[in-house]
C-alpha cells in the first residue's frame, strides 16, 4: 500500500542508509533545506520495516521533497524497502560495526545496504575506505556526489578542530572554500560533509550552503524520561516539533503516565501550510490522550488559545519561555507525567531544567528501544501460541520496574512476574493492569496479593494451606494461583512426590484456581548439562500430565528461561519466562540474535589532581605511585553499587574514547582513577562505568560474578532516567 502511495508522488526522494548518522544526517538535511522546500521525512528513527511505510504513508501533494531513512538487520530486507521508497538520490552514510549479527561480513552488509540505489541516478557517499571504493567502481554507471581525501567530487584538503568547531577546508572542482561547522567529533564532521553533498546535488549555492551548515543545531534523537520535583515524571522531548512526532510522544506519554495526571507543554509548530487545521489537530490529540492540562508557549498558540478553551482542557498560554519561567511558581505541578516538547528554537531545555531533581550526578540510563528490540528479538523465535512472561523483580533487575513495566505492558506481554508481593503494589499504584506472578509471597502479605488482584506462586504445602484458610475467611473462591514444581533446582517446589497428595488439595478446594504449573531450569545455557535440562523437562511434563487429569482444566506450563528460549526450544510450552535477556545481556546460549544493551552506568570527574611519584592513593595507601601522574575522582562509589572488587586496577572505565584503570580502593562514594594518558580529560566530564563501550559482562568477570549481581546492585539512591530513541 505505501509503495503503490508513494508512485502518486514525482517529487526528488533522498534515501538515507547506512551503519550509523542515518537519523542526523535526515535531521541536519531538514535543517539546510527547510527554506527551500516543504519536506516530509521519517519521524525520529522511524527506519524499520515497518517504520519506513509509515514514513512514506505522510506523502501528501503538497510536499515538495522527502526525506527518508532506512536500517536493515538481515539480507533480503532491503529489497522490500526499494520499492515502498524509490528513492531519486541516495544517501550512504557509512559501513561500522552497528547491526552486524544479520550479515556475514561488512562486504555482504554494504551489498545489501547498496540496494536501495538500484534506480537512483544520484548517490552521495565518502571514498575513505576500501569497503566504498569497490562500491563506487560496482555503481559507475551512476552520479557521485562524493566526498574524500581522493576520488571523490568534494575533496577534503584538511580537517583543524578548535574547542567547539571544526573547520575543512575543501576544493570543489577548482574552486577553494572553507566550511565551518559547530561541532568538533569526527561523526559529526562525516555527517556534515554528506549533507554537503546532497546540498551540491540538489544545486543549491555554495555560499548558500556555506552560511547555513555553520548554524548546524545537534540533533537529540530520544526521547528522555525522569523523576521531576513534586513526585513529578519528565519526558523531554524538546528536539522539534511537528505533528507526526506530536503523535509519537503523546503515545510514549499514555504509555508511561500510569496513574499520573497527563500535562503537555507545547511550542509553536514550524512552518505549516494550513494553521487552524494543525492546531485543532492538535487539540483533538490531546482530548484523545486524556491530557488534563495543556501550556501552550509561543506567540502562534498564544493567539490561537481559542482553540483549546474551547475543549475540556486546563489551559495556560505565554508568550516566550522567559515569560513562562517568570509565572512557573503560579502554575502548580504535582503528581503529573509533563511531556515537554518544543522545537529547538524556543529553548525549552531551560523549561527541562526547572523540574529537575537536584540529585546525584551518577546515572543509570536505560534505553526503552533497546529494550523493545531485546523483546521482539526473542518473540520472534517463539511459537505462535507460546505466551511469555517478562521477570521485573528487583527493581527490573536494577533498572526500574515501573517504567519498564509501563513499557512491557504497552507492548503486550502476557505476565509479569515480581519476587515479593510490595514490588507488585508498587506496579498496581503506577497503573499497571496486567497479570503479575508474585514468586516469593509470605502469609503477610495475604492481603495485600487480594487487595491488588496480585497473583502468588505457591511452592509448599505450608504456604498452599496458609493461602487457602486465608481465601476461606475472606470467602473467596477461584483465586488465582501458580504451581512451582522442582525438577532439579532444590530452591523451592514441589517434589516429584508430593504430586499425589498436592492434587488431592488442588480438587479438593475451591478457594483456588491453577492459572499455570512451572519449573526452573537448572542449566539450560550449558551444553554440557543438556541431558539434565531434559530430564527436568520429562519430570516436569509427567507432572504436569498428573495435574491436567486430575484437575479436568487446562493451564499454562512454563519451563523455559532466557537462554532455553533459544536453545531448547522444544521446551517452550506455552509460555516462556524472559528475564535478564531483555536487558540485552547475553548468556551464551543468546548469540543467535543481535541483543542491545539497555542500561548504561554513568558518573562525573568530581576533581583532578596532578599526584607524584611513589605517593599512594586512597584508603590503606595500596595504591603507591610508578609516575606522575593524573588522578581523577569520580562520583561513584560502593554505596552506588560499584564492587570494592574492581579498584586498585582490576575495573577500567571509558571516557575521550580511552580506557582510565582504577586507583586505590573503590570508596564508599568515590573512586579514582588514571587520567594520566588521557590529555582531553577534565572536571566535570562524563565517564562510562557500563554501557556501549564497556560490556557489563567484563564489569561482571572483573569482579568474578555474574551481571545479575551487577545489575541489581545498582544503589537506589541513583538516579534512573529513562530515554526512547
Amino acid at each position: 500500500l505505501a509503495a503503490f502511495h508513494r508512485k502518486q508522488f514525482t517529487i526528488p526522494v533522498i534515501g538515507i542508509t547506512g551503519s550509523n548518522g542515518k537519523t542526523v544526517v535526515k535531521e541536519w538535511l531538514f535543517q539546510l533545506l527547510n527554506q527551500d522546500y516543504n519536506i516530509v521525512r521519517s519521524p525520529k528513527s522511524y527506519n524499520s520495516q515497518i517504520g519506513v511505510p509509515l514514513s512514506v504513508w505522510q506523502m501528501n501533494e503538497n510536499h515538495t521533497l522527502a526525506i527518508f531513512e532506512v536500517g536493515i538487520s538481515q539480507t533480503g530486507e532491503m529489497d522490500l524497502l526499494e520499492k515502498i521508497i524509490q528513492p531519486t538520490i541516495g544517501v550512504l552514510t557509512n559501513i561500522g560495526i552497528a547491526h552486524s549479527a544479520g550479515f556475514k561480513d561488512d562486504q555482504q552488509k554494504l551489498i545489501e545496504k547498496a540496494k536501495l540505489f538500484n534506480n537512483t541516478a544520484t548517490i552521495i557517499c565518502n571514498t575513505q575506505s576500501s569497503l566504498l571504493n569497490n562500491f563506487n567502481i560496482s555503481h559507475k554507471e551512476k552520479l557521485f556526489f562524493s566526498w574524500g581525501k581522493q576520488n571523490a567530487l568534494l575533496q577534503i584538503l584538511s580537517i583543524k578542530k578548535s574547542t567547539q568547531t571544526t573547520k575543512i577546508e575543501c576544493q570543489l572542482n577548482d574552486h577553494l572554500f572553507s566550511l565551518e561547522i559547530p561541532f568538533t567529533d569526527d561523526a559529526s564532521v562525516e555527517n556534515a560533509l554528506t549533507c554537503c553533498c546532497v546540498l551540491l546535488a540538489l544545486q543549491i549555492p555554495l555560499e548558500v550552503i556555506i552560511s547555513r551548515i555553520k548554524l548546524l543545531q545537534p540533533v537529540e534523537m530520544r526521547l528522555q524520561m525522569k523523576a521531576g520535583t513534586n513526585n513529578c515524571l519528565i519526558i523531554n522531548d524538546s528536539y522539534s516539533n511537528d505533528l507526526s512526532s506530536l503523535q509519537i510522544a503523546l503515545n510514549f506519554l499514555q504509555q508511561q503516565a500510569g496513574n499520573l495526571s497527563k500535562t503537555v507543554i507545547l511550542s509553536d509548530l514550524g512552518e505549516t501550510n494550513s494553521i487552524e487545521h494543525d492546531y485543532h489537530e492538535i487539540a483533538k490529540s490531546l482530548l484523545l490522550h486524556k491530557v488534563g492540562k495543556f501550556i501552550g508557549i509561543g506567540p502562534r498558540l498564544f493567539s490561537l488559545q481559542n482553540i483549546f478553551n474551547k475543549e475540556r482542557i486546563s489551559c495556560h498560554f505565554f508568550l516566550s519561555v522567559d515569560e513562562f519561567k517568570l509565572h512557573f511558581s503560579q502554575v502548580k505541578f504535582k503528581d503529573e507525567a509533563i511531556l515537554i516538547k518544543g522545537a529547538r528554537a524556543f529553548k525549552f531545555e531551560d523549561i527541562n531544567l526547572l523540574f529537575s531533581q537536584k540529585v546525584h550526578q551518577t546515572v543509570l540510563e536505560v534505553n526503552l528501544s533497546a529494550m523493545v528490540h531485546n523483546l521482539n528479538a526473542y518473540q520472534s523465535i517463539l511459537r505462535p501460541h507460546t505466551k511469555l512472561m517478562a521477570m521485573v523483580k528487583a527493581f527490573s533487575y536494577g533498572s526500574g520496574s515501573a517504567e519498564v513495566a509501563g513499557v512491557l505492558q504497552f507492548h503486550k506481554v502476557d505476565y509479569l512476574a515480581v519476587a515479593y508481593a510490595d514490588e507488585g503494589v508498587e506496579l498496581r499504584k503506577a497503573g499497571i493492569r496486567m497479570p503479575i506472578m508474585v514468586m516469593s509471597p509470605e502469609e503477610v502479605t495475604f492481603p495485600a496479593l487480594i487487595d491488588y488482584n496480585l497473583e502468588p506462586e505457591l511452592y509448599s504445602f505450608n504456604i498452599i494451606q496458609a493461602f487457602i484458610a486465608h481465601l476461606t475467611s475472606q470467602g473467596l473462591q477461584q483465586f488465582p494461583v501458580h504451581i512451582k514444581i522442582d525438577t532439579g533446582m532444590h530452591r523451592l517446589g514441589f517434589e516429584q512426590n508430593d504430586v499425589m497428595r498436592l492434587i488431592e488439595i488442588l480438587t479438593s478446594k475451591k478457594e483456588i484456581h491453577v492459572k499455570s504449573v512451572f519449573s526452573h531450569l537448572v542449566a539450560s545455557d550449558n551444553a554440557a548439562h543438556d541431558i539434565f535440562t531434559l530430564h527436568q523437562s520429562n519430570i516436569f511434563l509427567s507432572v504436569c500430565n498428573k495435574i491436567q487429569q486430575a484437575l479436568g482444566y487446562s493451564f499454562v506450563r512454563h519451563l523455559s528461561n532466557s537462554a532455553a528460549i533459544f536453545r531448547h526450544p522444544d521446551l517452550q510450552y506455552d509460555m516462556v519466562r524472559l528475564g535478564i535477556g531483555l536487558y540485552g545481556v547475553e548468556s551464551s546460549a543468546d548469540k543467535q540474535v543481535s541483543l542491545i544493551p539497555a542500561a548504561s552506568l554513568k558518573t562525573t570527574i568530581a576533581q583532578i589532581s596532578i599526584v607524584k611519584k611513589e605517593e599512594t592513593v586512597g584508603y590503606n595507601r595500596n595504591a603507591i605511585l610508578k609516575r606522575d601522574s593524573k588522578i581523577a575522582t569520580i562520583r561513584i562509589g560502593y554505596a552506588d553499587g560499584l564492587s570494592r572488587r574492581l579498584g586498585n586496577g582490576v575495573g577500567k572505565v571509558f571516557l575521550h574514547n580511552a580506557y582510565a584503570p582504577t586507583v586505590g580502593n573503590v570508596c564508599m562514594d568515590m573512586t579514582m582513577i588514571d587520567v594520566t594518558d588521557i590529555d582531553e580529560a577534565k572536571e566535570g566530564d562524563v565517564v562510562e562505568i557500563f554501557g556501549s563501550h564497556i560490556n557489563i559482562d567484563q564489569v561482571a568477570k572483573w569482579c568474578d560474578t555474574i551481571a545479575y549481581e551487577i545489575m541489581t546492585g545498582i544503589s537506589q539512591r541513583v538516579k534512573r532516567e529513562y530515554y526512547s530513541e
